[in-house]
């Protein structure tokens, strides 16, 4: 990861220069550093965290046939969809599709073939789900791949038995 010298700024942002390769990040997963906690499954590339700004620039990779339960954070959030596919809100969105979300509930999302997302949060991106939700939901969006369909029922399964 190329960086140039950190200079100290009077107003105490990060202003440091990254050019960073994709392949040079670990995807990680589970609670990741104390930013964020995350479901089984999900996976992240922490590209940028400003404590005083309270920014969060990251990939996001959700397996295929994951269902993301309406939820809350105190955050808003940018979205840029990367590969693959999220649903959402009554659209099913490509690469280069965007969503915006706030403090609000909003979702369920689904991934019925899987997706990767590039993310970045402003504030506290703890989601705040009812668990109840999730494993009610019914899938609305159908899986286009072999490997969604097979997803798809795998995540169903999870669901029932309380694994997600």
């Amino acid at each position: 990861m190329a960086m140039a010298r950190k200079r100290k700024a009077a107003d105490q942002f990060d202003h440091t220069f990254k050019a960073i390769h994709d392949h040079e990040v670990e995807w990680e997963s589970d609670d990741i550093r104390g930013l964020l906690k995350l479901p089984p499954g999900v996976k992240v590339k922490v590209l940028n965290y400003d404590p005083v700004m309270k920014r969060l620039d990251m990939k996001q990779r959700f397996p295929p046939g994951y269902v993301e339960p309406r939820h809350t954070h105190k955050s808003w959030h940018s979205i840029l969809v990367t590969k693959g596919r999220m649903c959402v809100a009554g659209k099913d969105l490509r690469p280069g599709d965007y969503v915006f979300g706030w403090d609000i509930p909003h979702g369920p999302y689904e991934y019925p073939d899987g997706c990767e997302v590039f993310i970045v949060y402003m504030g506290d991106a703890s989601h705040v789900w009812e668990k109840e939700d999730l494993v009610k939901h019914k899938n609305i969006w159908k899986p286009t791949t072999r490997v969604g369909k097979k997803g798809v029922v795998e995540h169903i399964r999870k669901r029932r038995a309380g694994k997600v």
